[in-house]
């Protein structure tokens, strides 16, 4: 694990996992989204994945990395960026279930909130297993504890 004072905009992080057919359905479930695109099968019997859906699990890849588990991460929202017309996410291509998804985190913005907690923005970027950029998401904040609790 990485503390705040050893994150440095700039550092990259990288990532792989999948989203299976049950994750998505269990996911479409709990959120409530109810869209006929989600039901359709490809004639592969995969389908495609929601946008959100595809967030929600580069985040909790996110968490998982070796540099991040152990602090105290808040999700504590999205800025647009500036240099991006504050646009934060875009989905560039379809992803389907079962396919691999890498993932890139880049850390582009640290700074200092208080004696206890500093900010990281983290951009996110998932390519395809062919290599085929699938969403870019820009300034995912989050707020971190200076000093991570001691693990167990």
């Amino acid at each position: 694990m990485k503390r705040f004072s050893e994150l440095s905009v700039g550092d990259e992080f990288y990532s792989e996992c999948e989203i299976t057919s049950q994750e998505l359905d269990s996911y479409l479930l709990f959120s409530g989204i109810k869209n006929i695109i989600y039901e359709n099968k490809e004639s592969n019997n995969e389908k495609i994945v929601s946008g959100r859906a595809i967030l929600s699990k580069m985040e909790g890849e996110f968490t998982r990395l070796e540099q991040m588990y152990g602090n105290l991460l808040i999700f504590y929202g999205i800025d647009g960026d500036p240099d991006w017309k504050n646009r934060q996410t875009r989905f560039l291509k379809p992803l389907y279930t079962g396919e691999r998804l890498k993932i890139k985190f880049r850390i582009s913005d640290k700074r200092e909130i208080n004696d206890e907690f500093g900010l990281i923005a983290v951009d996110f970027e998932g390519t395809s297993q062919e290599g085929k950029t699938v969403v870019i998401s820009k300034r995912n904040l989050y707020q971190i504890k200076r000093d991570p609790p001691a693990r167990q």
